[in-house]
């Protein structure tokens, strides 16, 4: 006598509607003129930002170490028995750079959640 399992069904929930509507996504996606026009705004946005964000870091990693080639004398200052150049350029410049990065991380995810919303406002 040979017993067969019985036969697998599978369970399944009521079939899902499917919406016909067009989200805004839909327009970035296909390149609209809305599309393009909501996505250079986030680009636009994100270029500043970045651009902000990298000035003040250009500014230092250039201006510190010509401060001290164009002035020799900074050479002999020492911080705790450490030359100037040492503990500015060896130490303090993390905490900053770190509030750079920390900074451009959390403005940067503000713009993407500001576009996210102007998206859903636009389809609305």
């Amino acid at each position: 006598m040979s017993t067969n399992p019985p036969e697998r069904v599978r369970v399944t929930g009521p079939p899902r509607r499917t919406t016909s509507r067009r989200t805004r996504a839909h327009e970035i996606d296909d390149q609209t003129l809305l599309g393009t026009v909501l996505m250079e705004s986030l680009l636009r946005a994100q270029l500043r930002l970045a651009v902000l964000t990298l000035a003040p870091l250009v500014v230092i990693a250039v201006g510190l170490p010509l401060a001290f080639h164009l002035v020799p004398s900074l050479s002999d200052v020492r911080v705790l028995g450490a030359p100037l150049a040492l503990v500015v350029l060896g130490v303090l410049i993390y905490p900053l750079l770190i509030l750079l990065g920390w900074s451009y991380v959390r403005r940067a995810e503000q713009h993407e959640r500001d576009f996210a919303e102007l998206v859903q406002i636009v389809e609305s």
